[in-house]
């Protein structure tokens, strides 16, 4: 693939690829759950805050907007904080902040109050989660990273099948503070998890060689930059955010449209909500496959265009579905959609780990993150526009799969025009003599013979001149010359 790095972890340490490092993807599992499930989780108890506080729908809807924006937005103030104290602490730290938020929200007596506590602190708590758990995942695995990946992000589908039903059934029994309250009891679990990502250490053999010359060392170590900049000088990284940036725009709008468009089309609630279970499914076990494809031999280093192939494949579903008529097609759509879906979430942080390699990728993700969370906050409000313009979800469908097929042209052809393959290592150049030389060019018979008998007459006749003393009398005959 063009652009991919080779991953050295900072400390030296080659990734396990097993032993605890199922214990950082379990954690990392449980947190993409968290981080992506509950923005929408929270959106079971809306109608109860409506009534509570005397607000329209679209105040509502600001609660998960905030999330959103802080998951994606604050990536460069977690690459600084992992940066300079380590994924584990600003993990445990992140696991309270998501906590107290949600606690905090349990108490609120205004819907501001509500957008500071579960949108700004609880956002806020679950991005420093999610960004060191990718960063953990990173550094403990390498040949079976394509399926840790695909693994890890399989979280999200399977808690918002969790999370969802659990919401209503909290609503029901204790009402939305008491269900903000024991959310906010559950997401203690992020500490946990934090808790699981111990740093890699070096074997004790090569701590103890490098003892005597750590002081040498330090000083010859440059200090680590928080947030390295100098991502920005690969061109692999580059077209990745770009393509990135473009695809999020039409990525998230159909899950969040379709069921409004099977109410469209005359269906009742239950069965249309059903289409996002139907999603959902799909979506479980499309990453791990995803995973495991992209693991294998001859399909890893051209991983990206596995990942161009994934967002073309989304987007020309949206397309297509933009032409359903009954709940039928729809069905289709969103099988395909969900093995598109999972497929773009497997590949999407595996590919650029291998763009930028492990040493880069804390700086990478947080930047990256930034640029996509400026399209999150575009994306779904500008095709509501469109629907409100056009009244027909054709439209809303059609121009989310324009933008990720975009975004997948940029990819794909961004890397096979603009980014050089590596070449092969040359042949080692070696100056002959002038006797090699010679030997090159004589006959295979003149090869076999020895080097000694190959002798210069005159450089016999010079030495036997040269000192009659220290060789004797010697007579210069054409006999003694041989």
């Amino acid at each position: 693939m063009g652009g991919a790095a080779v991953d050295d972890c900072p400390t030296g340490v080659k990734a396990p690829d097993g032993g605890w490092s199922w214990a950082v993807l379990f954690g990392c599992f449980v947190i993409t759950g968290f981080s992506y499930a509950f923005p929408k989780a929270v959106s079971v108890f809306f109608k109860e805050l409506i009534r509570e506080f005397g607000v329209g729908y679209s105040d509502t809807a600001w609660i998960s907007s905030i999330l959103l924006a802080m998951l994606y937005g604050t990536g460069p103030l977690c690459s600084v904080l992992v940066n300079r104290f380590g994924c584990r602490p600003v993990m445990m730290v992140g696991g309270l902040f998501a906590s107290l938020g949600m606690i905090l929200a349990s108490f609120a007596t205004s819907i501001i109050q509500i957008y500071l506590t579960t949108g700004v602190v609880t956002g806020l708590g679950l991005a420093l989660n999610f960004q060191p758990s990718l960063i953990m995942l990173n550094r403990y695995f390498d040949k079976k990273r394509p399926l840790a990946n695909g693994l890890s992000a399989a979280g999200s589908p399977v808690f918002l099948c969790c999370l969802s039903p659990l919401g209503q059934v909290l609503q029901y029994n204790f009402g939305w503070r008491g269900g903000f309250l024991i959310l906010g009891g559950m997401l203690l679990n992020c500490c946990v998890c934090g808790a699981l990502m111990r740093p890699l250490e070096p074997p004790k053999k090569l701590v103890d060689q490098e003892e005597p010359s750590s002081k040498v060392v330090e000083k010859q170590k440059p200090k680590r930059k928080l947030l390295d900049f100098t991502v920005f000088k690969d061109r692999g990284f580059l077209i990745y955010t770009v393509a990135a940036s473009i695809m999020v725009l039409g990525l998230f709008v159909p899950p969040v449209f379709v069921v409004s468009y099977a109410k469209d089309l005359g269906y009742q609630d239950t069965k249309a909500a059903f289409l996002l279970s139907i999603l959902g499914f799909i979506d479980i076990f499309a990453r791990p496959t995803c995973g495991i494809i992209a693991g294998l031999k001859w399909v890893r280093p051209r991983c990206v265009y596995l990942f161009a192939f994934a967002m073309i494949f989304n987007g020309v579903t949206d397309l297509v579905g933009s032409m359903s008529e009954d709940y039928t097609q729809l069905v289709i759509f969103c099988i395909f959609f969900g093995i598109s879906y999972g497929m773009v979430g497997a590949l999407q942080f595996e590919v650029l780990m291998a763009i930028v390699g492990t040493e880069k990728f804390p700086s990478a993700i947080g930047l990256v993150l930034l640029m996509e969370a400026m399209a999150v906050l575009v994306g779904p409000p500008s095709a509501g526009k469109i629907l409100d313009a056009t009244h027909r979800y054709m439209f809303v469908f059609m121009v989310a799969g324009c933008e990720v097929t975009l975004s997948a042209l940029v990819l794909g052809f961004g890397n096979f025009f603009c980014i050089k393959k590596k070449p092969e290592k040359p042949m080692k150049e070696v100056t002959a003599s002038p006797a090699e030389s010679e030997k090159l060019t004589k006959p295979d018979e003149e090869e076999k013979r020895p080097e000694s008998i190959t002798v210069d007459s005159i450089e016999v006749e010079q030495f036997l001149k040269a000192d009659t003393e220290k060789n004797g009398e010697v007579n210069t005959n054409p006999e003694t010359c041989v």
